[in-house]
């Protein structure tokens, strides 16, 4: 019997090989948004692995929304022709190209992390603009207090997010992922600890879900029917709210899936740094076979799924349909190929490009 891991997975005309994606990871090694000869041989060498979709890191819808100086944007027609070649090479090397867009909020203007992860200071010519629903800072290393949005700053974001999807589609990506997590400006908007706004955007969580909602509604009117909307949201703080917030992000949920919403990827919202996470193997493991659950929408989670073992576990239980599958993918962009060896697959070297299948089939990892 085939591991659920190495099943197809349908999105109407689109289907994925297999259950394995490779999360959206920053590489901060773009200059004014735009790719540098790092990005094409990283997603070509992580698509030849046999991951059956690729998502390109978090990129960002202007360049205020940007995390560090060096991260992907998609806010011009350069940047999505820059991006295309990335494109090409995914689905050359046999995986679904995707990509996550996002805006990040007060925890933008930020140094790399290997160069401190804070905040970069503002007289710094290199800094720019935080913005973010109120003008409360993140705390630690992200000191920087945000200018408090405008009405018009709303709409701007918004415009923005729905000028980058259509770049996206252009640009020939087949799976679109909104960023409404990690403590990033939807994640401002949908927490207490970052909105404090008394307008129609804030209090309540119909008030505090109102800029998703909006955005995610603009999005889908312009993304075709028949390529998947996703969505990474984060559906809990680890506070002493936690029970609440899980039940107001399934209640979101099932609103995203009423408006077109596709898939949702199950993560955290990242929104303090008082947080108290309980690292560990499949760390959001039965909060998202829950929240798929009630929400009934398929999708994903990510966090430390870092074994073949517990991915197939996680779909065979409900907690994903598809694993998003990080660091382990760093280290080995051949994870597919080792976990297919590890399930039992006929023929494991099938997943990868003849060249590397016909040596690596016989090498016996350890």
């Amino acid at each position: 019997m085939t591991p659920k891991l190495f099943t197809p997975l349908s999105f109407g005309r689109l289907t994925l090989r297999n259950r394995i994606a490779v999360s959206p990871m920053c590489q901060y090694q773009a200059i004014d948004g735009l790719p540098t000869d790092w990005h094409p041989a990283h997603y070509l060498s992580l698509a030849r692995g046999g991951a059956g979709l690729v998502v390109v890191e978090a990129t960002a819808v202007s360049p205020e929304g940007r995390i560090t100086p060096a991260c992907l944007g998609l806010w011009s027609d350069a940047h999505a022709a820059a991006l295309k070649p990335i494109v090409d090479g995914i689905k050359a090397g046999g995986a679904v190209p995707g990509i996550q867009i996002g805006h990040a909020g007060r925890k933008a203007s930020a140094n790399l992390p290997w160069e401190g992860d804070d905040h970069i200071p503002a007289a710094d010519p290199r800094a720019w603009e935080t913005i973010a629903p109120s003008p409360v800072s993140y705390g630690d290393g992200l000191s920087r207090v945000p200018h408090e949005m405008t009405r018009a700053d709303i709409e701007r974001v918004k415009e923005d997010f729905v000028a980058a999807a259509k770049r996206a589609r252009d640009a020939g990506f087949e799976f679109l992922m909104l960023h409404f997590a990690h403590g990033y400006l939807a994640q401002n908007f949908l927490s207490r600890w970052s909105n404090q706004r008394t307008d129609d955007y804030g209090g309540s969580m119909e008030n505090r879900a109102r800029f998703l909602l909006e955005t995610l509604e603009a999005v889908r009117a312009v993304w075709p029917a028949h390529l998947p909307l996703a969505a990474r949201l984060g559906v809990i703080e680890f506070d002493d709210q936690d029970e609440e917030t899980v039940a107001e992000s399934i209640a979101l949920a099932k609103r995203f899936k009423k408006l077109g919403l596709d898939f949702l990827d199950v993560s955290m919202g990242f929104s303090t740094p008082g947080a108290k996470i309980p690292w560990g193997p499949g760390q959001l493991r039965q909060i998202s076979k829950r929240v798929l659950e009630e929400s009934g929408l398929p999708g994903s989670t990510t966090w430390n799924i870092n074994t073949p073992a517990l991915a197939e576990e996680m779909l065979q239980e409900g907690a994903a349909d598809l694993v998003m599958i990080g660091r382990p993918m760093l280290a080995n962009p051949h994870w597919p190929f080792m976990a297919a060896r590890e399930l039992g697959v006929q023929n494991p070297s099938a997943v990868l490009p003849p060249s590397y299948a016909h040596w690596l089939s016989r090498y016996h990892f350890n």
